[in-house]
């Protein structure tokens, strides 16, 4: 039995995924933001996944909240309109322990039922965890993008990967 309840957001998520963002802006390539946003450049994210009715998760363990994911466009253009791309971010301290794995299962069916058809995920080539994590649920290696983002004095890959929903 899981330790982990999943829900939808609320605006009072917004402070804990400000904080579980802000990690991984400030110490991994995971992200190529260079600068965590505050907590209302956050919220104004999060309006526009709400107002599109992406699916949006949050993870809690305990009451405090631990992990989100979401499944938003993969690109603005309407052709895309049926193609998205995954996020999913944990506590630091709940790596390891089968969230993202919940997680994922969850997104997954989430953005089906929402009417995606094609799942992308856009992921940092040496994040092995995530790569191995997709691969398992199916999801196929389909591109690598050499030296696209600079961030702490290197240059890094990505790997796309995508699988059909």
């Amino acid at each position: 039995m899981s330790d982990y309840t999943l829900r939808a957001f609320t605006w009072s998520d917004v402070p804990a995924i400000t904080r579980i963002y802000k990690h991984y802006v400030d110490n991994t390539a995971i992200t190529f933001d260079t600068e965590a946003p505050n907590e209302a450049g956050i919220a104004e994210k999060y309006a526009a996944l709400i107002e599109f009715g992406h699916p949006v998760i949050i993870a809690e363990r305990d009451g405090r909240v631990v992990g989100y994911a979401y499944a938003s466009f993969y690109r603005p253009r309407a052709a895309y309109r049926f193609t998205c791309e995954d996020s999913i971010y944990l506590d630091p301290a709940e790596k390891g322990r089968g969230l993202g794995k919940l997680m994922l299962t969850e997104l997954l069916a989430q953005a089906k039922a929402f009417g995606f058809k094609q799942m992308l995920a856009v992921i940092t080539s040496d994040t092995a965890n995530s790569i191995g994590i997709h691969e398992k649920f199916g999801f196929e290696r389909v591109g690598y993008y050499s030296a696209v983002g600079y961030k702490f004095d290197r240059w890094h890959d990505i790997v796309h990967l995508q699988k059909a929903l």
